[in-house]
């Protein structure tokens, strides 16, 4: 992976942009239900005195109703426009989880049907600020590090927002924090739809086809791999708890996970640091082989120090993954799809680890932790597997690079495999 040097301005040249900071903070912000929807419905349900499997019902329920809905209303986004389809989302969502923290467990029907409201209304503002960066930041190479600091942006939530909740539980009660989380989304949400990016953001004009953003042969061999990703991060989650029940110290798993976190965080703050040349698509093949790599030590279990410096290897090359996979997507996305072709990412990612935490916990009760975590590593191989069959296929991105004045050009820029300093960005419509 070849590297050129990184324009002067750095991650500070991206926050500089105007609106910049807006953009991605009311994301993050917008996003915190979903990031702490399933810790904050376990501790919900606990303390209204449902068992673990209400609260894995409800968590499973409010997944799959999210991986419905995301392509969905990003398909809508990118047909409407952010705000009428962004807003109206959100405070339904929060409507859904509204009512669970009015009503409570002793109605199960009701309970179930609010979980699918919220998690099927979760408005796709992680697609759709990604949309938003081309007209935000103009150049490529600042597109490309904003896609970096996304990555890095997330770890931070994944951190804080457990944190936050946890805060708000013991100022109040899970009922309160499950209220307060979700009042803080939907103005995030509004913080975003109100910028003028958003309001004026127009995606390109699409071919109407039933599949929309999944017939490109391209992003589905992206989505083919990415499934395997989460499923090796999903994987990871659970081995993680069975790990610290092994040793006796329950504790020991936040530090595993908090380990993972920093490990991506760092990597994402390394990557995003340089501009890297060549195909993304090569640099994604090399990226996934480390990442893969990485996972496979976890299978030793040693002692808690050790296992903790293995966690932080292991997440290491999860952020630059990610950050190279949003310019996959962004290469092979039809034109018109963008929203909806980001949200599939995230909607597969999300199947996959679910999936992946699902099969990790047989596999640890048949054959031990170390197996559990050598579910990751084996998931980590089989989305090598898959990019590298698919080669040909993501070799050829779906758009011609075209520059920032061509009429009627949709809200991402295409690069060519080669030709790094194309640039393809987003015209606002007025």
């Amino acid at each position: 992976m070849a590297t050129e040097a990184t324009p002067r301005g750095g991650y500070l040249d991206i926050l500089r942009a105007p609106h910049a900071v807006r953009l991605l903070t009311g994301t993050l912000v917008g996003r915190l239900p979903n990031g702490v929807g399933p810790i904050a419905l376990t501790l919900f349900v606990r303390d209204q005195g449902g068992s673990y499997t209400l609260a894995g019902g409800l968590i499973a329920a409010y997944g799959v109703a999210t991986a419905v809905g995301q392509p969905l209303l990003g398909r809508a986004v990118d047909l409407k426009g952010q705000p009428w389809v962004q807003l109206p989302a959100a405070v339904l969502s929060a409507l859904g989880m509204v009512l669970l923290a009015l009503t409570g467990i002793g109605n199960l029907p009701l309970a179930y049907a609010a979980v699918v409201v919220a998690g099927l209304f979760t408005p796709p503002l992680e697609g759709g600020l990604r949309a938003l960066w081309p007209s935000v930041l103009g150049r490529e190479d600042r597109i490309h590090r904003a896609y970096a600091l996304d990555a890095v942006a997330q770890e931070v939530m994944f951190t804080v927002g457990p944190l936050l909740l946890t805060l708000l539980v013991s100022l109040w009660s899970p009922a309160a924090a499950l209220l307060v989380v979700n009042v803080l989304g939907v103005l995030g949400a509004l913080v975003v739809v109100l910028s003028e990016p958003s309001r004026t953001w127009r995606s390109g004009t699409r071919e109407a086809h039933w599949l929309g953003a999944l017939r490109s042969p391209g992003l589905l061999a992206l989505l083919g791999s990415f499934f395997f990703v989460g499923l090796a991060l999903g994987s990871i989650t659970v081995s993680a708890v069975a790990y610290a029940d092994d040793r006796g110290t329950p504790s020991v798993y936040g530090w595993l996970m908090a380990a993972l976190g920093l490990g991506a965080l760092l990597g994402g703050v390394a990557y995003g640091a340089r501009q890297w040349a060549g195909a993304p698509e090569r640099r994604l093949r090399v990226l996934v082989l480390l990442l893969a790599v990485c996972y496979l030590p976890l299978a030793l279990t040693p002692g808690p120090v050790a296992m903790a410096g293995l966690s932080v290897l292991s997440g290491v090359f999860l952020a630059p993954v990610l950050a190279c996979a949003f310019i996959v997507v962004d290469r092979h996305a039809p034109r018109g799809t963008v929203t909806e072709a980001f949200s599939w990412l995230v909607t597969t990612f999300g199947v996959g680890s679910a999936l992946g935490s699902a099969a990790a916990g047989p596999v640890v009760e048949l054959a031990g932790t170390a197996s559990g975590f050598a579910v990751a590593g084996a998931g980590g191989l089989a989305a090598l597997l898959v990019l590298l069959a698919t080669g040909r296929v993501l070799g050829a991105a779906t758009a011609p690079p075209v520059t920032s004045d061509t009429p009627g050009d949709e809200g991402r820029h295409a690069v060519t495999a080669g030709a790094p300093t194309s640039v393809h960005t987003e015209k606002n419509t007025h």
